[in-house]
This record gives C-alpha cells, structure tokens and sequence, in this order.
C-alpha cells in the first residue's frame, strides 16, 4: 500500500529532521520502502510517499522522530493508474 506521509516541521524548522536523517539516516522499519519526497517552499510541510503493507511499522518509524518537532499526517493513496481502473466502468461509452 501507498501513504502520503505529511510532516509539518515546528515553527518552519526543518533542521532538526534534517540534523537527524545525517546522523541516524531515514530510519525505516524493515518493510517500509521510501519512494519520493517534496518540500513547500516556506519548509512548513514535507510530503512523502511511502510503501508499506503493515501500518504498525509506520507507526514504529513515526514514534523514532518524537522530539525533533515534527508532526506526522498519514493518509491511503492509490496511483491514479490505479483509480482510472476503478472508473472506467462507470464512465459509460467514449
């Protein structure tokens, strides 16, 4: 399954997510697969898609960043590949 991991830094600082990922590097559970991440501009949010079939190891990696000011929003996604599959059937002749 695919999440869109949002972290929202403290006050707009990122530098002790950053400070930490060089020192200890992602952390990630075995079964957590990291796919691709993107920052706003202002470094208020950082958006993270993430594979992984067990939810408890996202968890397990959540509570590895308590203390360095950042909040985390966990949220289901599907390809869009995956939910044009899904319509298809209810769009009826082209």
């Amino acid at each position: 399954m695919l999440f869109m991991v949002i972290e929202r830094f403290a006050n707009n600082d990122m530098l002790p997510v950053y400070q930490r990922v060089r020192e200890r590097g992602r952390m990630l559970p075995d079964g957590v697969k990291y796919v691709d991440s993107w920052i706003e501009p202002s470094f208020a949010r950082c958006f993270q898609v993430m594979e992984c079939d067990d939810l408890r190891l996202l968890q397990e990696w959540v509570l590895q960043w308590r203390g360095c000011g950042v909040t985390f929003e966990i949220v289901p996604v599907l390809k869009s590949s995956e939910t044009r599959e899904v319509v298809a059937p209810h769009l009826g002749p082209a």
